[in-house]
């Protein structure tokens, strides 16, 4: 979601909230249609899950008549002019396909890649929170970040609506499931259920008499088969799972993987033949014997800029 909007003055905003809570005192509609939005999801305060999202830089991009060119950029660090959205943008899908919360600590920048988090410091008081960037934006008013309703309140310029702020890169943010704590829902009236009258009891019939055992035949009781063998344990059952970051046929691509990682992760090169006689150079990441484990390191090696990234099981 690319978000355009320009800034309001306070006094405004003011008399809009106003007249939304007198309308809101005077009817609460109930929903019609089906809505995606989160179940669980964060608690207000924290930062968003990242359900449903995906890594994203992004080509070079115009808004506006201004070019803006997304990259990495772990030595961020600027200062300027912060603003917030809310429920404009509630449960709205973000620019890298996340769901926005405003009550979640999320926020929209023009370049850093999606997701990240950054430190957001109000220059004005001194307050400090870590937002997860998962939104393309601010795109007018001079603003260098865009931040959710519950960051700004925490920062502690909900009520001005801009403030003076410094933004610091942190790093990559890790990739939430694909649809994790997400639903669908429609609003459907609950059913007047219909008193029904209590079941009449069954008549008594009494008791069947048993059949008499002696009178039954003895059938001989034979040896128990003896127990199948266990076939063998697959090699590398117990083994590590690992995550390729990428395979190439030109080593120097690999190479590019393995710096492009630094020191984040252990990653060694492992040159493949496949069975037409070409080789492949592939990106290994050492993992762990756990599966989820393995999942969750997929995800951080696929937010340093490889979404190809994959588990790989043991033996393979």
């Amino acid at each position: 979601m690319i978000r355009i909007r320009s800034y309001a003055p306070v006094r405004a905003l003011a008399i809009v909230l106003l007249a939304g809570g007198s309308l809101a005192a005077c009817a609460t509609p109930q929903p019609r249609f089906a809505a995606k939005h989160p179940v669980t999801g964060p608690t207000p305060g924290q930062m968003p899950n990242g359900a449903g999202g995906r890594y994203k830089l992004g080509a070079p991009y115009e808004v506006g008549g201004v070019w803006y060119a997304p990259k990495e950029e772990p030595s961020y660090d600027q200062e300027g002019m912060a603003t917030w959205y809310g429920s404009g943008y509630h449960l709205k899908t973000t620019a890298n396909g996340e769901v926005f919360d405003q009550y979640a600590l999320s926020a929209a920048h023009t370049t850093l890649p999606l997701p990240s988090i950054v430190e957001v410091t109000n220059l004005e008081n001194g307050r400090t929170a870590q937002v997860r960037v998962n939104d393309r934006g601010p795109f007018s008013g001079g603003a260098i970040i865009d931040v959710s309703q519950a960051t700004a309140r925490q920062l502690g310029f909900e009520q001005q609506g801009r403030a003076r702020v410094r933004v610091r890169y942190v790093g990559p943010a890790p990739l939430g499931a694909p649809d994790a704590s997400l639903r669908y829902t429609v609003y459907t009236p609950s059913p007047t259920p219909a008193v029904q009258p209590p079941a009449a009891p069954a008549p008594y019939v009494g008791i069947a008499p048993a059949a008499s055992v002696a009178s039954q035949p003895l059938t001989p009781i034979s040896a128990p088969a003896p127990p199948a063998a266990m076939p063998p344990a697959m090699p590398g059952a117990a083994g590590i799972y690992r995550v390729q970051a990428g395979a190439f046929a030109d080593p120097a691509n690999a190479q590019r993987v393995i710096a492009q990682l630094g020191g984040a992760v252990n990653a060694s090169i492992e040159p493949v033949q496949r069975a037409d006689g070409m080789t492949l150079y592939r990106v290994m990441v050492q993992g762990t014997a756990d599966e989820g484990e393995a999942w969750a390191l997929r995800d951080r090696v696929a937010a340093y800029g490889l979404p190809e990234a994959r588990v790989v099981r043991p033996g393979a």
